[in-house]
């Protein structure tokens, strides 16, 4: 879902975003909590906007942000990198990474897929001078759900 003005909304297409306007969006999801999108990117104009609707991307951690790449001049870029696999990760003040590794309609497969490549991804993050054990414990959850405990060992290409 691109938000941005008129002039940036054919480079937005062309770069292969799914949604791609303004108020008529912005309406939309006020007024029928419309979510059918996975990730948000604005123009920096057009900020003061989303600020309607910003109570109801917030808690869903979809709110455009400038540390994540996802409010930018450069529409394009910030689509083809997302299309492409980006993925944003949070560490919270006790080192616990929050993500998210897939939706409610991907298969077991890629849920697999997707967990391995960000511990993969996480463990060459590693700095040179952490020495001892990287990953104490993996829990993965849903939502409302009470977390999985996964053995990190058992994840190829992590230590």
């Amino acid at each position: 879902m691109v938000f941005t003005t008129p002039d940036k909304e054919n480079d937005a297409k062309n770069a292969g975003a799914d949604y791609v306007g303004l108020d008529e969006f912005i309406t939309k999801i006020e007024k029928e909590s419309w979510m059918d999108f996975d990730v948000v990117i604005a123009t920096p104009n057009v900020m003061a906007k989303l600020g309607k609707i910003a109570r109801i991307l917030g808690p869903r951690n979809l709110m455009p942000n400038p540390k994540s790449g996802t409010v930018t001049p450069d529409v394009a870029k910030a689509v083809e990198e997302v299309k492409k696999g980006k993925i944003a990760f949070k560490v919270d003040k006790f080192g616990i990474v929050h993500t998210s590794v897939g939706r409610i309609n991907f298969s077991a497969e890629q849920i697999n897929d997707n967990a391995t490549a960000l511990l993969q991804t996480l463990s060459k993050l590693k700095p040179a001078s952490a020495k001892g054990i990287y990953f104490k414990g993996i829990s993965m959850a849903s939502t409302m759900s009470p977390g999985i405990n996964i053995d990190y060992k058992t994840v190829a290409g992590v230590n």
